[in-house]
């Protein structure tokens, strides 16, 4: 039994903090065998969760991760497979460290902006009391990380204590990326809605790679703006799937903070909604009718865990007002809106009746009805929309959801962002009216008290996505550019970053797309492996990736020993090239090379997938495989019955062990050709 201490003697000594208490001390077996110590800081709402390894397992470090949106300790509890953070620092040799940031709730308003860093770093050095209690005297090294908005708490903390010694900060935004990213990837969306799909081919395997073929004026500007603001080319593949992502959750900031640009937005010269002729004015939805119809889908049999939600895809949408409902709620208005109506984003008010005052966001025009958002933060959606009946008044308004479209046009930051440059002209003037303060900083800056300085003691290894919708792939090469510059130009010694190829936002073990799109977890654990062994060891870890950033698109490389990095490389290849054309019943020959970066591991697995069906059901033979493991050819024969266009999907698989035994630090490539099967 642990035995809390009166006082905290750590090297972090906060007063506010100095009161541990301890209320649940029990061993646990799920989904591996740890001592659960949970607790907090008498006189605060700062909660930690402690998971700590058996004594021949431990290995005298902890890995201390921050969510993406503070207010659960046990945000890692039952995870599944790679993405249990416990059973991984475990089974690695760490404690787990988990805490609620000091704030009990997700999205309030904190009026300290110090809590966030204070209590993190109070509750790992009380993490250390502990341990010496179980381990005996020793200081455990901590190494601290986070994707997305726990990416920025990662940096800002680790760049401003001495508490961690190491740290992973993955798929990181810049203090220009939120609600911008976001905005940005709105208006191209609401311009682009009806040529995505034309996009989407130009870029995929064998296509003709001419993005504005079909293309009028306007969509070729939307398309080069969200692709010089650095949007991966290639993301136009899940176009169908793709959403304004949590830019609705963000909206709060932009109405308290800068509440006159939605004025300005449709009256000033200069703005979107300000030009007659323009996309805003031609989209823009506001007219009062009745309600005919209510389709409500029932409650959720399987109410969601919230505190669970603690993924970078995830965290922010903890707040759904339509958790509870086990579909979407459905209105038939009396007066629809026109059948190509933008729809999205468009606030629909109840004027009369019992849900009289309810707002909420409407998502899709289908079969005569209107579907119903999410509806973020509002508590009592579920029961508020029962109580709509036919007959109510209500108001349909898009104005303010269009003006935030181009909110970024109007937030040019300071030189060192070449993404806005697009936005200035030879001289260096705004093209575009500018508001009276970039809000940009203040929200990167709300949740820690300061923004990224690239300033610190120690090691880093950022991780980060090629393919990233979110927090855009240049985003983590703009932090490297600022750690260069206070290292004197020789980041090498404290520093590295590894991109992961075919790799979105999410921090999933099955990611959707799965013949599009790969894990990085592999890679995130091994970093956090990596780093320990750099800071405990000395070993020094694989080099950076190479790439290059242009016009916002980051590349990399198509071999292995010129990439670098983690991540295999692969390419493969139909009859010879990216793209075959054939009659239904010819035998197709699909050849490839993967290769690993020298000293990274050893290639342990393939699989192919020709039909687009799931999984990847045909095991690839690793043949000519070299004597260190990191490159082999593969080969495989195949043909198609049926005319259509396929994609044929490679994927390879390394780890450093070189066996495929440690699920956790499994490293994932994959390459795509293009195969039209024409009737015989």
């Amino acid at each position: 039994m642990i035995m809390p201490l009166s006082t905290y003697s750590g090297v972090f000594n906060d007063k506010q903090f100095n009161q541990p208490y301890i209320d649940i001390d029990e061993w646990r077996d799920d989904p591996v065998r740890y001592h659960y110590i949970h607790g907090g800081f008498t006189g605060t709402n700062a909660r930690f969760s402690f998971f700590y390894p058996e004594a021949s397992q431990y290995q005298g470090r902890f890995f201390h991760f921050m969510a993406p949106v503070q207010g659960s300790e046990n945000a890692a509890v039952g995870r599944p497979g790679v993405e249990n953070k416990i059973a991984f620092a475990v089974s690695h040799g760490a404690y787990f460290v988990e805490t609620n940031m000091g704030v009990d709730q997700p999205f309030v308003p904190i009026s300290d902006s110090t809590l966030i860093p204070r209590a993190s770093a109070a509750a790992a050095e009380y993490s250390r009391e502990i341990a010496q209690q179980i381990y005996g005297p020793h200081r455990p090294f901590g190494y601290l990380y986070g994707g997305s908005g726990g990416g920025y708490k990662t940096m800002i903390l680790f760049e401003n204590s001495a508490v961690w010694d190491g740290a992973v900060p993955y798929v990181i935004g810049t203090p220009m990326s939120i609600p911008y990213q976001f905005t940005v990837r709105a208006h191209a969306r609401r311009i682009l809605r009806h040529k995505m799909h034309l996009i989407a081919d130009a870029v995929e395997a064998g296509g003709k790679g001419d993005i504005y073929a079909g293309l009028n004026q306007e969509e070729q500007d939307a398309l080069r703006e969200i692709t010089r603001m650095g949007f991966p080319l290639r993301n136009w593949f899940m176009h169908r799937d793709l959403d304004d992502g949590s830019l609705p959750v963000l909206t709060p900031a932009v109405d308290l903070m800068d509440p006159g640009y939605y004025q300005d937005f449709w009256t000033v010269p200069g703005y979107l909604g300000a030009d007659p002729d323009g996309s805003a004015v031609r989209d823009r939805i506001y007219y009062e009718t009745t309600v005919a119809g209510v389709i409500m889908p029932g409650t959720s049999t399987e109410p969601v865990d919230t505190d669970t939600m603690s993924g970078v895809d995830e965290a922010w949408q903890r707040v759904r007002g339509d958790s509870v409902l086990a579909g979407k709620t459905w209105l038939r208005l009396e007066q629809m809106p026109a059948e190509d109506a933008y729809i999205y984003g468009t606030l629909l008010t109840v004027l009369s009746g019992e849900a009289a005052g309810l707002a909420v966001p409407l998502e899709s025009l289908q079969a005569g009805a209107v579907s119903v958002g999410a509806g973020f933060g509002i508590a009592n959606m579920a029961e508020m929309l029962q109580k709509i009946r036919p007959g109510d008044h209500v108001r349909l308004d898009n104005s303010d959801y269009l003006a935030l479209q181009t909110y970024h046009r109007h937030q040019l930051p300071a030189a060192g962002y070449e993404p806005w440059d697009q936005y200035r002209d030879a001289e260096g003037n705004p093209l575009y009216p500018q508001r009276p303060a970039i809000i940009g900083t203040g929200l990167a800056a709300s949740g820690c008290h300061k923004l990224q300085s690239g300033l610190f003691e120690g090691k880093m290894i950022v991780v980060a996505s090629l393919q990233d919708e979110a927090a855009f792939p240049w985003n983590a090469d703009w932090y490297r550019r600022l750690v260069r510059e206070n290292k004197g130009g020789h980041e090498e010694d404290y520093f590295r970053i590894w991109y992961t190829d075919h790799a979105l936002h999410g921090d999933l073990e099955h990611m959707p797309y799965e013949h599009h799109i790969v894990s990085y977890l592999g890679t995130l654990h091994q970093a956090l492996l990596d780093v320990s062994d750099w800071v405990e060891r000395g070993i020094e870890p694989p080099a950076s990736t190479n790439y290059i950033v242009k016009d916002g698109q980051v590349s990399t490389p198509a071999s292995a020993a010129d990439r670098l990095g983690l991540q295999p490389t692969v390419q493969l290849w139909v009859n010879g090239g990216e793209c075959a054309r054939v009659k239904a019943g010819d035998k197709l020959h699909f050849t490839a090379v993967a290769e690993l970066p020298a000293g990274t591991g050893r290639l342990v697995a393939a699989a192919w997938n020709f039909d687009g069906k799931p999984g990847f059901p045909i095991k690839g033979e690793l043949a000519s495989l070299n004597g260190d493991g990191c490159r082999a050819e593969l080969s495989a024969d195949y043909t198609y019955a049926m005319s259509g266009t396929y994609f044929a999907t490679l994927r390879v698989q390394a780890s450093r062990q070189g066996t495929a035994d440690d699920i956790f630090t499994q490293i994932y490539e994959l390459a795509r050709v293009r195969v039209v099967v024409e009737t015989a």
